[in-house]
């Protein structure tokens, strides 16, 4: 894999994050092979290339991988606005949280005590989900910058949902980080989004 190629893989991961936060706001479902993908990526240290923090298999990624696509082509009709609008929001988030030696070391600490929940329950757990929309709320919701998800009330409303939405915006944050780490600038999505669509449309296939 080319180094553009693993960066798109882990912003395929924040815009997954981004979808998926926007499908339990509208809906109030979400798979649990989508969030398990995701939230495992949270607790994998050292992996062998970028596409081990997301199982191995980019499988998962492809729902991200569309909306970048989506984002990246401009077109109105398969352009994913809310999805979009969170994905930006993280980057920016990343940014901050980079700046925050004090947060970082805070999620550097309670991330293994998550990875303990996850070898006891499974990553999908509630009580992952939990410990991970609560280590959101303790860091990354405290920042100036706040992420405003729409969506229905009703769904928005309930504990469970809300703390799957804390974890993914977690999640999709940790991917921006990697994404960054990779080499990945936002000026790239728009002086770069030629090249970038080049190498998606083969990935979204699976090729």
């Amino acid at each position: 894999m080319n180094p553009t190629q693993e960066q798109l893989i882990a912003l395929g991961g924040v815009f997954l994050a981004a979808v998926l936060v926007d499908k339990i706001a509208k809906t109030g479902q979400v798979s649990e092979a989508d969030l398990s993908c995701m939230l495992g990526s949270l607790l994998i240290r050292d992996p062998k290339d970028t596409l081990e923090v997301y199982g191995g298999d980019d499988i998962n990624l492809r729902e991200g991988y569309r909306a970048l696509i989506g984002a990246l082509e401009r077109d109105p009709n398969t352009l994913q606005r809310e999805p979009l609008r969170y994905a930006l929001s993280m980057l920016g988030l990343e940014r901050q949280l980079a700046k925050r030696e004090d947060m970082l070391e805070l999620i550097g600490k309670r991330l293994p005590q998550i990875h303990s929940q996850v070898e006891h329950f499974g990553p999908a757990h509630e009580n992952v989900v939990a410990a991970c929309g609560a280590l959101y709320q303790d860091t990354l919701s405290t920042l100036r910058q706040r992420i405003q998800v729409h969506g229905d009330m009703r769904n928005l409303q309930q504990p469970s949902n809300a703390s799957k939405i804390r974890a993914l915006l977690l999640a999709g944050i940790r991917s921006a980080r990697l994404w960054r780490q990779l080499g990945g600038h936002r000026w790239q999505l728009v002086i770069s989004r030629r090249k970038l669509l080049k190498e998606l449309y083969p990935m979204l296939r699976g090729n």
